[in-house]
C-alpha cells in the first residue's frame, strides 16, 4: 500500500523546488510548467473535482465564480454543503460532466477578472490555447483514474497548494489522511488473507448516479480495512469501475454488501421491481447490507471516502472498533476537510451511516 502522505510531501518538495527570482513555477498534472509573479489572489474552477480542491485548500474565499452545477445542486458534495455561500458567486458556465476536456465559454469566465484558472482533465494542448485564449495561467488538475480514490488527488492538492501558498494546509491533510489510514491498517492487517472478510459495494456513482451493478475495484474503504472485494476478478474497460450484470452479482453472491448514497434510491427502487433477485442474495437474507455515503459526486469526495473507510470497517470488525464512534469520527473528517461538520445534513439525504438498507422483504432499520 502507497504511503499517501509521502506522495504529497514528495510534489510539495518538487514544486517548491521551482521557485524563480521574479515569481515561481508549477508543473501541473498535464506536465505544463505554469509560471506566476507572485499567488493569485482571484481564483476559478472548471471541471469536476476542482472547486473541491481549493475548499480543502481552505482558499473558498478567493473563489470569484463557479459552475453551474455548484449554484444548484450540493447533495452529497460536503465542500458545497458545508460553503453554500459560494452559490452565490458569479456564474462562469454550466459546468457537469460535459465540462471535461472541453473549452470554456470564456465571456462569463473573464468577466470575473480571474487571476488563474484551476481545471481537471483538461489535456495540455486545450489548456494551452484556453490560457493564450484567456490571457491568464490555467492549471490543470487530476483525481487520476476517473471516479476512483487516486494518489494523484494529493498531488493535485500539492500543485493547488503551491499555486496558492496553502502548502502547510496541505501538509496537515496528509498527515490526517496517512494516520487514519496507519489506523485502520493496523486495526484490520492481524486477520490471515484466507479469513478476510468478503464485500460488495454497489450503486457507486459514474459520471451520475448507478444501481447496484455499478462498483468500484480500487476502493479504499475496502483496501485500506484487508477486506476482500468480491468483484475484483472481473476485468473492466474502465480501469478500476466495473459495471456488472445480475447474474454476476448473484455469482459472485457477496457475504455483505455495502450501497452508496450516490446510488442508493436507485437500489432500492430497483429491489422493489424486482425483489426475487435481490431476495437471492446472501447478503439479503441475512441482513447485511449496509449504507455509505456518497464516495463520488462530481468527482471523488475524499473526506467521504475517508467516513465510508471507518464504517466499513465499524461493520466488518465490530471487535476492533469497538471504541470508535462512527458520529464522532465522521464529524472529525468533515471538519477537517470542510470546515465544518456535514454529518447531519449526510445522515438526513442518505440515512444513518452503516445502518441497514431494506431490500426485497428485508426490514431495514
Amino acid at each position: 500500500m502507497k504511503a499517501f502522505a509521502r506522495v504529497l510531501f514528495m510534489a510539495l518538495s518538487l514544486v517548491a523546488c521551482s521557485s524563480l527570482a521574479s515569481g515561481f513555477s508549477v508543473t501541473d498534472m498535464a506536465g505544463r510548467t505554469v509560471n506566476f509573479s507572485k499567488p493569485p489572489r482571484r481564483v476559478v474552477c472548471v471541471g469536476p473535482g476542482a472547486l473541491r480542491l481549493i475548499v480543502y485548500l481552505q482558499a473558498q474565499d478567493l473563489v470569484v465564480g463557479v459552475e453551474g452545477i455548484e449554484k444548484t445542486r450540493a447533495s452529497g458534495r460536503p465542500y458545497r454543503m458545508a460553503h453554500p455561500e459560494l452559490a452565490q458567486r458569479p456564474l462562469i458556465g454550466p459546468g457537469g460532466p460535459t465540462s471535461i476536456n472541453a473549452k470554456p465559454d470564456l465571456e462569463p469566465l473573464l468577466a470575473v477578472k480571474p487571476d488563474v484558472l484551476f481545471v481537471t482533465y483538461m489535456d495540455r494542448a486545450l489548456a494551452d490555447e484556453v490560457s493564450r485564449l484567456a490571457g491568464i495561467p490555467v492549471v490543470v488538475l487530476s483525481y487520476g483514474r476517473f471516479a476512483s480514490f487516486d494518489v494523484e488527488i494529493l498531488q493535485s492538492l500539492a500543485v493547488a497548494a503551491t499555486v496558492l501558498d496553502r502548502q502547510e494546509r496541505a501538509r496537515e491533510l496528509s498527515r490526517f489522511v496517512e494516520e487514519l489510514r496507519d489506523d485502520l491498517w493496523r486495526r484490520t492487517g492481524n486477520v490471515p488473507k484466507p479469513q478476510r472478510p468478503r464485500a460488495y459495494v454497489g450503486g457507486i456513482g459514474y459520471k451520475g448516479a448507478y444501481g447496484i451493478e455499478s462498483t468500484e475495484i480500487y476502493y479504499v474503504p475496502f483496501l485500506w480495512n484487508h477486506v476482500t472485494h468480491a468483484a475484483a476478478s472481473i476485468p473492466s474497460r474502465l480501469g478500476s469501475h466495473i459495471f456488472l450484470d445480475k447474474e454476476q452479482l448473484l455469482a459472485l453472491n457477496p457475504e455483505v454488501i455495502f450501497i452508496d448514497g450516490g446510488g442508493l434510491h436507485l437500489v432500492e427502487e430497483d429491489a422493489r421491481k424486482h425483489s426475487a433477485f435481490y431476495t437471492q442474495l446472501k447478503a439479503v437474507q441475512e441482513e447485511r447490507v449496509y449504507r455509505l455515503y456518497p464516495f463520488n459526486a462530481y468527482a471523488t469526495n475524499v473526506e467521504s471516502a475517508l467516513v465510508d473507510a471507518v464504517a466499513v470497517g465499524k461493520v466488518l470488525y465490530p471487535s476492533t472498533f469497538a471504541d470508535v464512534d462512527l458520529r464522532e469520527a465522521a464529524d472529525r473528517i468533515y471538519t477537517t476537510f470542510v470546515g465544518r461538520s456535514v454529518y447531519p445534513e449526510m445522515e438526513q439525504l442518505y440515512g444513518p451511516l452503516a445502518g441497514t438498507v431494506q431490500l426485497g422483504t428485508q426490514s431495514g432499520r
